[in-house]
């Protein structure tokens, strides 16, 4: 992995991208954030909805099998396979919806942690053969819940190396500017259209697939960054590419290592 130049400055965390997606903590009576979840209704409305399709899925795969008489043991190993990738698929589901949950009760608890290490820790877990990746990781330290925030930028990473392309690049750094703790990445991936990068941080939404994606996800992985950022009072900055792909900032309140909870 090579170096990158930091991301664009600014005299603030407020309003870096002006006239783009910037998402931070609604003060008291204020309003809310465009990727908050308004609501338990209409969350729980997404979450049957989406459960109901692999659900759906292994209930039909089964009555194949057991309408076919003729069924042998490869045929069963076969079916066996395909419920087992649609069990997978409810996992990560509801994995994610507990990490949605849990951030939007707010913070048990508060410790220093290093946006660089988080990250680079995110990077390990993930396959990104399939890009370029060029990454630059300073010391950034802030307060906050080091399982949430190793969720946020795993999120982050993912979502750059899934909605990409073959050969495409991703673009990951971290930084300390004006007392603020910074995390950036960008990729390389499909056109966004004007008006559909608010939608993004909704849960289950989806920019249709591209032909030469890499893959696709459960739509909640935005949704999830969001949360996460509002519960640690961090600003959320998100900018569709000309060229396609996106870019997101996260800033933190700054601390230090050696900070007191």
């Amino acid at each position: 992995m090579s170096s990158s130049p930091a991301p664009p400055t600014a005299r603030s965390h407020r309003g870096l991208y002006a006239g783009r997606v910037s998402r931070r903590a609604a003060p008291a009576g204020g309003s809310s954030a465009p990727g908050r979840v308004e609501g338990h209704t209409p969350f729980a409305a997404f979450l049957a909805h989406e459960l109901r399709t692999p659900l759906a899925t292994q209930r039909a795969l089964l009555e194949l099998a057991l309408a076919d008489g003729d069924a042998d043991v490869a045929g069963w190993r076969r079916t066996g396979e395909d419920v087992l990738r649609a069990c997978r698929h409810q996992e990560r589901l509801l994995d994610a919806c507990l990490t949605l949950a849990r951030s939007q009760d707010g913070l048990p608890r508060r410790e220093p942690v290093d946006l660089a290490e988080t990250t680079a820790e995110a990077l390990r877990a993930h396959d990104a053969d399939q890009v370029v990746s060029v990454v630059s990781l300073e010391p950034a330290w802030t307060a906050g819940d080091s399982d949430l925030l190793e969720r946020l930028a795993a999120n982050l990473v993912s979502n750059a190396i899934r909605h990409n392309v073959v050969g495409g690049r991703i673009e990951v750094s971290t930084r300390t500017a004006s007392g603020r703790a910074v995390l950036y990445v960008a990729n390389t991936g499909p056109l966004i259209p004007a008006g559909e990068l608010r939608r993004l941080f909704q849960p289950f939404q989806r920019l249709d697939s591209s032909p030469r994606a890499l893959g696709d996800g459960l739509g909640l992985g935005l949704a999830i960054v969001d949360a996460i950022a509002d519960a640690h009072d961090a600003g959320v900055t998100a900018r569709a590419r000309a060229a396609g792909g996106l870019e997101i900032l996260v800033s933190f309140a700054g601390t230090s290592p050696t900070a007191t909870p």
